[in-house]
């Protein structure tokens, strides 16, 4: 009897993977927060400093290159040296580079400090750290987790924007990036405590796996973080499935974070809106971004992932066709449906795009994703720099807006093209 209770106590007892996803959570949301700060600051600091919009834009523009860039080569070195190192490194970084900024007097310290050193912490942040925690930790639930993660990234972000505008029109623009440094270092005991690398450090194995199943197990890396992810590029680049899903992960880059996520506010107060409730909007966005990425990571681990993404894209493309229709001084019931239906798709493509990255790539599955990452922030570099250019040739967004909903319509063809392959395991 003492026995059978003692079985039943520890089929009870939450499974490791739980706290480690909720550590992930926490930090993803704060890593998230430290990217809104200069979406919020545009106005601000070309104020104060008579600064181009596309100059500041720029220092946005290289902080999203970096924080994809950047991820391949984490994803290696998370293997090579470990999660907490890892990230509570780039948590140091980030907290230097927000710090920093407020003794620049010049745009090249801007472009340093938001651009170089927030953007390569945040790359050892970002979407490859939830393929590397979900791939290791968790075998079923692997798709819901991703998508609860992936919430996280991008919800944080769009979450911390009313607090961060609101102390920017009542304290100046140098007290959100003081909270964001402070921020950034408060995470790092949490990482340090909770953060494990493998279940079976911890003499478990991952999560859902069955008796005799190797999932969770140490994998030892050898030789170098650098020259493996680059191998693992080299090697998936001679299949088509790389560039369909790098080529459509680049327009999703380009019409979230890229385009929306740091000209939304400036947009709707082209048309009048008070910034903090332009901030307030983009906010929602993040609120109901929860539900719909979750929700996509629970469709990916029923349904087949191209068509997801096909449905995501297409209705995208559409939603940014109207918009520039429906911004004015105020927020109109039209305006509240296109939130609604924007947060639902702002990152519902992560959960299918992990999973394509699994199946076609098997073991290097993270790493791969962390280049088809690299090309979503490539897209919202471009589409950064390439909206505030526009805004300052033509004085409105609304090309900007156009074109990204075209390239939404080809994100859509370009995932439908993508073939089926036996996935790993």
């Amino acid at each position: 009897m003492t026995e059978i209770l003692e079985k039943k106590a520890v089929r009870r007892r939450l499974h490791r993977a739980w706290p480690v996803a909720a550590v992930g959570f926490i930090t993803l949301i704060g890593a998230a927060g430290f990217r809104s700060v200069p979406s919020v600051l545009l106005d601000p600091l070309h104020e104060e400093f008579g600064w181009s919009h596309a100059t500041i834009s720029a220092a946005v523009s290289i902080n999203l290159l970096l924080y994809g860039l950047i991820s391949p080569f984490a994803a290696a070195l998370m293997d090579r040296l470990g999660l907490r190192k890892v990230v509570s490194g780039a948590l140091v970084l980030i907290a230097l580079g927000s710090g920093l900024t407020i003794f620049m007097n010049s745009s090249w310290q801007l472009l340093l400090c938001w651009g170089l050193l927030v953007g390569i912490g945040t790359g050892s942040m970002s979407m490859t750290f939830v393929a590397t925690i979900t791939g290791r930790w968790f075998v079923e639930r692997r798709g819901l987790v991703t998508g609860i993660l992936t919430a996280a990234g991008a919800t944080g972000q769009l979450v911390f924007l009313p607090l961060i505008a609101h102390l920017a029109g009542a304290y100046g623009w140098r007290v959100p990036a003081l909270v964001a440094a402070g921020a950034a270092l408060a995470v790092v005991p949490l990482v340090l405590l909770f953060l494990r690398d493998y279940p079976s450090d911890v003499g478990l194995r991952a999560y859902g796996a069955p008796e005799g199943s190797t999932a969770g197990q140490r994998v030892q890396a050898t030789g170098n973080s650098g020259v493996r992810a680059l191998t693992a590029l080299w090697t998936a680049m001679h299949r088509p499935a790389f560039w369909m899903l790098a080529g459509g992960f680049a327009i999703c880059g380009a019409s979230t974070n890229g385009l929306v996520g740091t000209h939304f506010v400036t947009a709707a107060h082209d048309h009048g809106m008070p910034p903090t409730t332009a901030a307030s909007l983009l906010a929602l966005v993040g609120i109901f971004d929860v539900g719909g990425t979750i929700v996509s990571g629970w469709l990916t681990d029923r349904w087949d992932p191209r068509y997801l993404l096909i449905a995501y894209y297409s209705l995208r493309g559409l939603s940014l066709l109207v918009l520039p229709s429906l911004l004015g001084p105020t927020a109109q019931p039209s305006v509240w449906v296109f939130i609604i239906f924007y947060g639902l798709d702002w990152v519902a493509t992560v959960p299918p795009t992990v999973a394509l990255c699994r199946e076609w790539f098997g073991v290097d599955g993270p790493i791969v994703f962390g280049w088809v990452f690299a090309s979503h922030q490539i897209g919202a570099a471009i589409a950064a720099t390439g909206a505030g250019a526009i805004r300052d040739a033509q004085g409105s967004y609304n090309l900007a807006w156009y074109l990204a909903g075209g390239l939404c319509a080809a994100a859509a063809l370009m995932s439908a093209s993508i073939g089926r392959r036996i996935a790993v395991a």
